[in-house]
């Protein structure tokens, strides 16, 4: 959404000449340096000083600033944001294009075309009779002239106040590490409108579900070498531990668990779950030298004929079979986490470990994979492309639909 600004600013910047107009980008680059007081007032941090604050205004159709640039050079000449914008202090100049960049944001989120999964009947009586009746939050109404009936075709995000735009905005910043309050925020400048921080955790919790059940059908097309390992997680301020479980070739993250403790039965569970979600038995098995997984692979993956699966025990970074790659996945897990400080209950800390799950292999592209995602490098390639959120919980919503008419 950012892409196109970004692009134009720089571009601005290197056809320009105007070294203000380059600073007043580079405050807008560096980010939370403008404090809006009001529709015109504004307080932006100094440059050379952080701990000052100069004020500025609009009146009477023209900027003004309080710092000493303006009153020696600006003080006598219009500042207004027109055809001339260039002609001002950096600090008048940063708030004008911070509210230019946010308009045009606000438009191209307003113009974002209907989702792209449409169909031409009705699916209370199956008529074919649709015309349309206008848009309600920026989605696409139609009447069936057979039942008299109202509906959308927008799967997925029915009676919801938000459009799809807004609520996968306020799912992929969750995932970028924004606090709860700071989506709120983000919602309210850039869509109108300001959810609780219990409608966003609702967002997520629902969503991770129905998309969690689509993707459960698939079987990711690992490698068969992978990576297990647990780390320490808060629970309603008790510290709980989560197991994940992935593959070393594609990046695709296959299990996550939360446990109490760390026994040779927790670290079973982990490997049901993974040898359910798997293909094939993988080739191999790294982890750190606990014990218990030592047990539990006897349990779950040691054969006497056959296929057979290697243990390996990663007791050092300097051995052979290293565990560093899950490690790194806890990072970006941690990353999040630490942003809510905690999670509430076993439940919702179980739900929000799968939503996180669900962006890393879906949504989330790798640098290790080109570009790809887990997911895209595993074989499962849902053609998600653009807003990847929006189209799996479309996909994961028509499924729903289709069950639910099958039966």
């Amino acid at each position: 959404m950012y892409l196109v600004p970004t692009i134009w600013y720089l571009m601005v910047c290197v056809m320009t000449e105007n070294p203000r107009l380059i600073r007043a980008l580079e405050i807008l680059a560096r980010g939370n340096q403008i404090t809006r007081v009001s529709n015109s007032y504004y307080r932006v941090r100094s440059q050379s000083n952080l701990e000052k604050l100069y004020t500025v205004q609009h009146a009477e159709g023209r900027w003004a600033c309080d710092c000493p640039d303006f009153a020696f050079r600006f003080a006598d000449k219009i500042a207004a944001f027109g055809a001339d914008g260039f002609n001002s202090c950096k600090h008048c100049l940063s708030v004008m294009w911070s509210l230019r960049l946010r308009r045009q944001v606000a438009n191209e989120t307003i113009r974002t075309e209907v989702p792209s999964v449409t169909f031409d009947v009705c699916r209370f009586c199956g008529g074919k009779k649709l015309v349309k009746r206008g848009t309600r939050h920026s989605v696409q109404r139609f009447r069936c002239l057979d039942c008299g009936k109202w509906l959308t075709f927008n799967y997925g995000f029915e009676r919801r106040h938000y459009s799809p735009e807004a609520i996968t905005a306020a799912l992929d910043l969750y995932f970028k590490g924004v606090s709860y309050r700071n989506i709120a925020d983000h919602m309210k400048q850039f869509f109108g409108k300001k959810p609780s921080p219990s409608a966003i955790h609702k967002w997520l919790v629902a969503y991770t579900k129905i998309a969690s059940r689509y993707v459960g059908q698939f079987k990711p097309q690992v490698g068969g070498f992978i990576h297990v390992d647990e780390t320490k997680v808060n629970v309603n301020g008790k510290l709980d531990w989560l197991w994940n479980l992935m593959d070393a070739d594609t990046r695709f993250w296959v299990s996550s668990l939360i446990t109490k403790g760390r026994t040779t039965e927790d670290a079973r569970a982990v490997f049901q779950d993974a040898k359910a979600k798997l293909p094939f038995m993988p080739k191999a098995v790294a982890h750190d030298g606990l014990e218990s997984y030592t047990e539990a692979f006897r349990k779950e993956f040691y054969r006497q004929r056959g296929r057979r699966t290697y243990e390996l025990r990663s007791i050092s970074i300097r051995e052979r079979g290293k565990n560093n790659r899950v490690e790194r996945l806890h990072n970006t897990l941690k990353d999040r986490l630490k942003t809510q400080r905690a999670l509430d209950n076993d439940a919702s800390a179980q739900v929000m470990v799968d939503a996180i799950k669900l962006n890393y292999n879906f949504a989330r592209p790798h640098m290790a994979l080109n570009g790809q995602t887990p997911a895209e490098a595993a074989g499962l390639d849902l053609q998600l492309n653009g807003n990847r959120w929006r189209q799996l919980i479309q996909q994961s919503a028509i499924r729903e639909q289709k069950l639910k008419s099958a039966t």
